[in-house]
């Protein structure tokens, strides 16, 4: 069986407990790896090449880490096929989807930093000739970068990325559900002899690796769940280091009788179930204006049923394997819990079980369940599978209180062809990213974050360049000569 191992130093290296956590497929429910249980000595350990190394890539100029993360880009596309294939075969979804979206987007995000790094700005003020003050933007140190398991090395390279742009060396922690593109991205590294101790990943559960992370690191960046960010977030105080959340949401997609409704249909099946419902952005609250609600339902129905739970190597499936048992069972069980409230499941809503080698794999279809009350669980906690409810309303005023009625405040996509309409109703929304007539669309130059219990701080464009490092004013007093 594969064994895969922490980068630390610029090598593969076996946890130096030789503890091992057994690496489970969704796609078949087989174990076909095992994954480093690390400890707090792997961690400082990492820590410890971490902080050598910034002595001189902190020092370096912008062209000299601009170099290195376009040859990880290049060395990434050159991958392209290996990497969304192991994405799949590890975290459950279609590997078209990982070869169209995930892996791409990993060279993306390097690409950007890599090139906004030479275009990052200080400031100059001028005080009217008596004094001029400056600012300097120095990276911080080691940056501690915790990331999910649903876009495993999308979202790590996000947030490896600006770090290494803005000279912070970088100790990682991947998911321990879906580690094999972080490994696969270590060896990469090696093979291109990226500078050793600059980026270190470290395997293992969220304690005690994650923890010592945050408690070793001089900066941290955290994606995932909101019970695990408030932990983060009260660790991370203590040593009044700076910190990023980006947490769980419960987002609203908004359909008003105006819109263009093939549109809203279309977008709507997407957010509801791409990925198998496993992104934070997705669109799970469907709130519909009550004249247009049976038509929507209808139709959003039929298109549900006509998705493909299947094999994630076939090019036809529309949705692969949930994560892990564990997160089915937890999915079954909200479904369960609504329906026991009064909910109606009018699609899905059971496991699915396909022939052959996948037979035991995690597979569940897309769900859609109506007569819920907004205040119910399942429009206020975080589902994270392939689950919709659709709630009809009356007004503008109606929408707007129940898209906000929740404790999350991630994203929110509204469907109208009244623009002043769309305009008003996104001033008035609780969320910090707000689609009009779409759903994911992503510029890598815009700030990026939640509001409430889904986030803490922007990432993003310079934002994320703002947050690993540190502003310094230098005022220089100027003389004042005498005229000859």
């Amino acid at each position: 069986m594969l064994k895969l191992s922490n980068y630390i130093n610029g090598e593969q290296i076996a946890p130096l407990g030789d503890n091992y956590i057994d690496n489970i497929s969704p796609t078949n429910g087989q174990a076909y790896s095992l994954t480093p249980s690390s400890s707090k000595e792997d961690v400082l350990l990492a820590v410890s090449a971490a902080k050598k190394a910034f002595v001189s890539w902190g020092s370096s100029t912008k062209e000299f880490r601009c170099r290195w993360l376009m040859k990880l880009a290049n060395a990434i596309d050159d991958r392209l096929k290996d990497l969304a294939v192991a994405e799949s075969f590890d975290n459950g979804k279609p590997v078209w989807l990982a070869e169209s979206m995930d892996i791409p987007r990993c060279s993306a995000n390097i690409r950007f930093f890599a090139s906004s790094i030479m275009h990052f700005n200080t400031k100059a003020h001028d005080m009217d000739g008596d004094a001029l003050n400056y600012t300097l933007k120095q990276p911080i140190g080691v940056a501690g970068c915790i990331s999910p398991w649903n876009l495993p090395l999308y979202l790590l390279t996000w947030k490896i990325a600006p770090a290494l742009a803005a000279g912070n060396t970088v100790v990682a922690k991947p998911s321990e559900i879906t580690p094999y593109t972080a490994y696969l991205f270590g060896e990469i590294c090696q093979e291109i002899g990226f500078p050793k101790g600059v980026i270190n990943i470290v395997h293992g559960y969220g304690s005690p690796v994650g923890e010592e992370i945050v408690e070793n690191s001089d900066i941290v960046s955290f994606t995932g769940g909101t019970k695990t960010g408030k932990l983060i977030a009260s660790r991370a105080a203590v040593g009044f280091k700076k910190y990023s959340l980006e947490m769980g949401g419960k987002n609203p997609t908004l359909i008003f009788k105006d819109s263009d409704f093939d549109l809203a249909v279309e977008n709507s099946i997407r957010s509801a179930f791409l990925n198998q419902g496993q992104i934070c952005l997705c669109g799970s609250r469907i709130l519909v204006e009550d004249s247009v609600y049976e038509k929507f339902k209808s139709v959003f129905v039929k298109k549900a049923n006509e998705l493909v739970v299947g094999n994630p190597e076939n090019k036809k499936s529309n949705l692969g394997a949930i994560v892990s048992s564990n997160h089915l069972n937890s999915i079954l069980s909200k479904i369960d819990l609504a329906k026991k409230g009064g909910g109606k499941v009018l699609c899905g809503g059971s496991r699915v079980y396909l022939p052959g080698k996948l037979a035991n794999g995690y597979y569940l279809s897309p769900t859609i369940i109506e007569n819920t009350k907004i205040s119910d669980n399942i429009n206020q906690e975080e589902v994270f599978g392939p689950v919709a409810t659709i709630v009809p309303f009356k007004s503008e005023k109606e929408a707007i209180a129940m898209c906000n009625n929740t404790k999350y405040g991630l994203s929110a996509s509204i469907f109208t062809q009244n623009i002043s309409k769309a305009h008003r109703v996104a001033a008035k929304l609780d969320a910090g990213v707000i689609w009009i007539n779409s759903w994911l669309v992503r510029d890598l130059r815009i700030p990026f974050g939640g509001m409430k219990s889904s986030g803490v701080g922007r990432e993003g464009g310079f934002g994320s360049l703002e947050f690993f490092t540190e502003t310094k004013n230098v005022c220089v007093k100027i003389e004042k000569g005498r005229n000859k």
